[in-house]
């Protein structure tokens, strides 16, 4: 691709007055500076934008007032939390128990659950607040993979998942949560899930606002019906598919 205009000869002819004063042309020296420095730039965005999503959720972390999730960043997500702290887990001492109406109660480290099968999938992230981050990466272990490896007993309707900030709950009907489309996800963004995304394990329901994919998950229960979640009890929908709950009509995710 030629990087000068059209019409422009050598750079000395280029940067002088326009002969007709309309203006200054463009130097083929200064586009190809201009050419340099966007080129720099898409290097470095991908550092500056992790900074800043570190940045934004650490100071979430500290602020129980929860207006730093009202700050954007590069990466399109805003920081939620509904405890005025959370604790972090390394992956020592992370578990995640699997028991309630099962044959097999179970309790995985966070190595255990790396040498499972992993299912890899990129969707959009939809929040009921209104904004979306399209293509995001997730990669996990599918939920249903855990709750047959617990052998889920007769009469069992639904899923309670509690989370290690000691507040937050969901849940999904059975048949939500042995969809395919329902990860307990390790990565996220082609990365491990950070500390400020819910990690190192959270909850991912792909077809459903992102309330539903509770963070720092510590616990997956198999109950005889459905307890509502945290913001459920609120007045948030239970079923909460993108684009046909909460009164808004956003695109589907899937």
């Amino acid at each position: 691709m030629n990087s000068s205009p059209p019409d422009a000869g050598p750079d000395t002819e280029a940067d002088g007055p326009d002969p007709d004063g309309s203006g200054t042309p463009v130097g083929r020296r200064l586009v190809l500076t201009m050419l340099g420095l966007g080129a720099a730039g898409l290097v470095a965005a991908p550092v500056l934008q992790r900074t800043l999503e570190s940045g934004l959720g650490a100071l979430s972390d500290k602020d129980p007032t929860g207006l730093t999730g009202l700050l954007p960043n590069g990466g399109g997500f805003r920081y939620y939390s509904v405890a005025t702290s959370v604790p972090k887990k390394s992956a020592a001492d992370y578990r995640l128990t699997v028991d309630g109406l099962v044959d097999r109660p179970a309790t995985y480290t966070l190595d255990a659950l790396k040498r499972m099968e992993q299912t890899r999938m990129v969707r959009d992230v939809q929040c009921v607040t209104g904004w979306r981050v399209p293509e995001t990466p997730f990669e996990g272990v599918r939920l249903s993979a855990l709750l047959d490896a617990a052998g889920v007993r007769a009469g069992a309707k639904a899923i309670r998942f509690t989370c290690f900030d000691g507040t937050y709950s969901e849940s999904l009907t059975l048949a939500q949560a042995r969809r395919a489309d329902v990860l307990v996800a390790l990565r996220m963004q082609d990365r491990p899930v950070s500390h400020s995304h819910g990690g190192p394990v959270r909850l991912y329901v792909a077809p459903m606002y992102f309330y539903k994919s509770a963070k720092w998950l510590s616990g997956i229960t198999v109950t005889d019906s459905v307890r509502p979640g945290y913001w459920e009890k609120l007045g948030y929908d239970v079923d909460a598919w993108v684009g046909r709950s909460n009164g808004r009509d956003d695109a589907p995710t899937t």
